[in-house]
């Protein structure tokens, strides 16, 4: 079992920033073992990619937060963070971390291939 905690969501204006935590736990857990990524679902609409990084730390990042986003992880703490920079109103919905040992089809930002799941964070940009 692995256990991802999301935080760091809230409410800022466009072109503000925000930086998300997912601290992750667990009695086998080794976060450099394991693919990550951020995925976010607004009202009305599926679940969509944000970014992922892989064993190797490379990353891959949606055409939309190109740019303005940053996906980073800190082995020894056991944390990945996204920081986000220069908000957007379309930016605006709840935020999941992710993980899995193989992620099948990371490059391509599917979050059918993550098995764990946090319970997401909530991101809000006013305009």
């Amino acid at each position: 079992l692995v256990r991802l905690v999301e935080s760091g969501g809230g409410s800022v204006q466009a072109g503000g920033s925000l930086r998300l935590s997912c601290a992750a736990s667990g009695d086998t857990v080794r976060d450099s073992i394991y693919y990550m990524g951020w995925f976010r679902q607004a009202p009305g609409k599926d679940r969509e990619g944000v970014a992922v990084i892989t064993r190797e730390d490379v990353t891959k990042y949606a055409d939309s937060v190109k740019g303005r986003f940053a996906i980073s992880r800190d082995i020894a703490k056991a944390t990945l963070y996204l920081q986000m920079n220069d908000l957007k109103f379309d930016d605006t919905a709840i935020y999941y971390c992710a993980a899995d040992r193989f992620a099948a089809g990371w490059s391509l930002l599917r979050p059918t291939g993550f098995t764990y799941w946090g319970q997401g964070t909530q991101v809000t940009v006013s305009s």
